[in-house]
């Protein structure tokens, strides 16, 4: 595969640059933009890339117009930087303006609106599974630990809750224990979140981390992530497991994760959210 550069608008973690060596391994030559910030230049410097602030909308779009992107994709974890904190350009300041109430919104409704706005200015957005079609989480137990009868009933209601705070564009996840919501994520991340969580543990068996794309949810940009640090931080706080939408949720490293669940002992499980609710509890 050949022609125009996919365009990379780069936040933290591994994903961005899995995303450029899986388009450079097609034949596609790849432009990164590298969030101030956020992204991990030290993953991502062996690729044509320049540094730009989430504020300088206009020097990334010029940038991506110099490199004749035609496709962009938006891969990586990003702080939401406060209004305040944003300092925007110029032309940032115009897309902000277009990107209206949207800015005061959840994460989605912003994401869904910077998508629009990037059409609006002539460029696809395509979702970075289309690249890496192998690290969309697939369906079952993925690990040698299997959630018993406990654990499937804090996953039933872990389900309930994450599509609940979806709908609301709150979060994409919570942690149940023993039927209890210990934690449900908000603007602090899945990290945080288990931080939380740890100090809130009841005695007994541990509970069950869910993780699920919001209903309605932008699928181009800002699925759900999952990889050996979530795990890491899972078995810190005590979990026995992680849940996941099927198809939804990408896994950072399939292999990688996988065995540090096994490792930890914990399972991980892909399910598809509307037909788990639907079984009966064994």
């Amino acid at each position: 595969m050949t022609g125009a550069p996919l365009g990379i608008l780069a936040g933290g973690g591994e994903l961005p640059a899995r995303v450029a060596a899986a388009a450079e391994a097609m034949g596609r030559p790849v432009f990164v933009i590298a969030l101030e910030g956020a992204a991990d230049l030290g993953l991502l410097s062996r690729f044509r890339h320049c540094v730009a602030r989430i504020g300088a909308a206009g020097r990334i779009l010029r940038a991506l117009r110099e490199q004749n992107c035609c496709d962009v994709v938006l891969i990586g974890a990003v702080r939401r930087p406060s209004i305040l904190s944003l300092r925007p350009d110029a032309a940032g300041a115009r897309l902000l303006a277009r990107i209206g109430r949207a800015a005061f919104g959840g994460d989605d409704a912003l994401l869904a609106a910077v998508v629009r706005v990037l059409e609006e200015e002539g460029f696809r957005v395509i979702g970075a599974d289309t690249v890496l079609a192998d690290a969309l989480a697939p369906a079952g137990v993925l690990t040698k630990c299997r959630p018993d009868e406990l654990a499937e009933g804090d996953t039933r209601r872990g389900v309930a809750v994450a599509r609940a705070l979806g709908a609301a564009d709150v979060g994409q996840g919570c942690v149940v224990q023993q039927g209890l919501v210990l934690a449900v994520e908000a603007i602090e991340g899945t990290d945080a979140m288990l931080a939380r969580a740890a100090g809130l543990a009841r005695p007994g068996p541990g509970g069950v981390l869910v993780k699920l794309v919001k209903p309605g949810q932008e699928r181009r940009a800002d699925l759900p992530t999952i990889g050996p640090a979530t795990v890491t931080a899972a078995a810190q706080a005590g979990l026995r497991g992680i849940a996941f939408e099927a198809g939804g949720v990408m896994l950072a490293g399939r292999q990688a994760t996988i065995a540090a669940a096994d490792e930890a002992g914990l399972f991980l499980l892909g399910l598809d959210p509307a037909a788990f609710l639907k079984e009966s509890p064994a």
